[in-house]
């Protein structure tokens, strides 16, 4: 799998996938568990990216950051999105939708919690469903952001 995943990212087989692969059966149930947020969630594509992204540049996940860098654009990020997405200031030339999903990514890195204002704003534009995964897309990475952060893995090299 680690090999068909590399052809399809042009990397050499993915880090994250050789390394939490050594736990066996904990590594299929969590890869069942993130594809259903990711790519088979409710968000669009290019959402999930930017949440990625987000807490990755947040989590100062350098691996998380280089793989999702390549799969952000290949979702419909420009070079100019992605790199305001690893900025403290992201900017207004979001939509309505994409900005509050980003203040609630932020919010929650930043608090683990959402204040009554921002989960008002975050219904206005998401669903329940949404809104629940948004919530586990941001948890999930920022704990993979942890696991292979404290692992020391590195970036997956370009083919």
């Amino acid at each position: 799998m680690s090999r068909v995943a590399g052809r399809v990212t042009r990397t050499s087989p993915p880090a994250i996938f050789t390394t939490l692969g050594r736990t066996r059966r904990t590594y299929w149930g969590w890869l069942a568990f993130a594809a259903t947020l990711m790519p088979f969630g409710r968000l669009a594509r290019r959402e999930s990216e930017m949440v990625i992204l987000r807490t990755a540049y947040q989590r100062d996940s350098d691996y998380e950051w280089a793989h999702h860098e390549r799969l952000g654009r290949r979702a419909g990020l420009s070079r100019q999105e992605i790199e305001r997405l690893g900025q403290d200031d992201l900017g207004l030339e979001w939509s309505a939708r994409e900005h509050i999903i980003l203040l609630a990514a932020d919010e929650l890195l930043s608090t683990d919690d959402l204040g009554d204002e921002t989960w008002s704003m975050l219904r206005a534009h998401l669903d329940e469903r949404e809104c629940i995964e948004l919530l586990l897309l941001v948890g999930h990475y920022a704990m993979l952001a942890t696991t292979l952060s404290t692992l020391r893995v590195i970036p997956d090299t370009q083919n």
